[in-house]
């Protein structure tokens, strides 16, 4: 399953990705965690130090490895170089697995080993100075929509990305790559803002999308957030001594964290494993022709120098059954 945690700034969606990750991860699913945030916090949550943080390889300085690698022995695309962020595979394409190596997976993901198993992380890389002006974060997190269009993901394997802070996931069609979309928002009017923002802008693509109320302290918090999201409140989850001695460095063992939370968390495993009956690989599919087509008129075209719509491959729909060509 794809999995993306969405809120706005400040709402804890990296801190409750990260405690979704370590649960999965301590059940024994393979996990590949994506730090798609531009405050690229996910590794420290995870309990990486400053030092192998940074050392993380960013995604989208490797980027003209990804599509070359990815491009495979597709006819339709006559160079990485032609290649966008909404680009699809078609028959020739090489594609991504969970549990697999490969060129992309060596250069730009490391494993971090937590208390009860390991994962696989990978990162965009930070937004820097020499960003402003010249260039826009979208294009590094292009690397990630790039993969996720790639990618063919079977039941109990997980993929789970920390997305940028507010309706800047909007930006591209990458809100549409995931299974379940989990919004965390406080109970605050700031805080269901970006519920609301998410709710127009999914509701015409068949999203999945449920709200995780986080830093919930009593009833009326409760009462606040059911009033305002209504059925797409799926769980909350309040203040935590673990997460406290955590985000000071010293985290304890994962067993340790509270029952409460623990629950908390097999909640949004279950309604994660439960989206999986709903996949649809046809619209899946056709959604990512829909926005590369609609990139490839808007710039694409423009800065490739070429007609972006002949990369469309109209007999090929992503699935568990498509071939995964390897390196030859």
């Amino acid at each position: 399953m794809k999995i993306a945690f969405v809120g706005k700034g400040g709402s804890g969606k990296t801190t409750l990705s990260s405690l979704f990750i370590r649960h999965l991860a301590a059940a024994e699913a393979p996990v590949v965690a994506v730090d798609a945030d531009i405050n690229q916090h996910l590794g420290a949550a995870l309990g990486l130090d400053d030092a192998a943080a940074a050392a993380l390889p960013a995604m989208g300085a490797h980027l003209p490895l990804i599509k070359e690698y990815l491009r495979g022995t597709n006819p339709r695309i006559t160079s990485a170089e032609t290649m966008i962020k909404t680009t699809p595979p078609g028959e020739g394409s090489r594609l991504l697995r969970v549990v697999e190596d490969n060129p992309v997976y060596e250069a730009c993901a490391r494993t971090v080993r937590l208390d009860d198993g390991e994962i696989r992380l990978m990162a965009t890389g930070p937004f820097t100075e020499s960003d402003l002006g010249v260039a826009c974060y979208h294009s590094k997190v292009g690397a990630v929509e790039l993969c996720l269009n790639h990618l063919v993901d079977g039941p109990q394997e997980y993929v789970v990305v920390d997305m940028t802070a507010g309706s800047d996931s909007f930006a591209s069609g990458m809100f549409t790559r995931f299974d379940m979309t989990f919004l965390v928002a406080e109970p605050t009017r700031k805080g269901v803002s970006v519920y609301r923002q998410y709710k127009d802008y999914a509701r015409d693509f068949g999203v999945s999308l449920k709200v995780v109320g986080n830093k919930v302290q009593g009833p009326d918090d409760l009462e606040f957030l059911q009033d305002e999201v209504g059925d797409d409140l799926l769980v909350t989850v309040g203040h935590s001594d673990w997460v406290r001695a955590m985000e000071k460095g010293r985290p304890p063992r994962f067993e340790l964290l509270e029952a409460a939370n623990r629950t908390a968390l097999q909640t949004l495993q279950d309604a994660a494993e439960d989206s999986y009956a709903h996949r649809d690989w046809e619209r899946y599919t056709r959604q990512m022709v829909h926005f590369h087509l609609k990139n490839a008129e808007s710039w694409g075209n423009a800065k490739t120098g070429v007609d972006l719509a002949a990369q469309v491959d109209p007999a090929f729909v992503l699935g568990e059954h498509a071939p995964v060509p390897q390196p030859g």
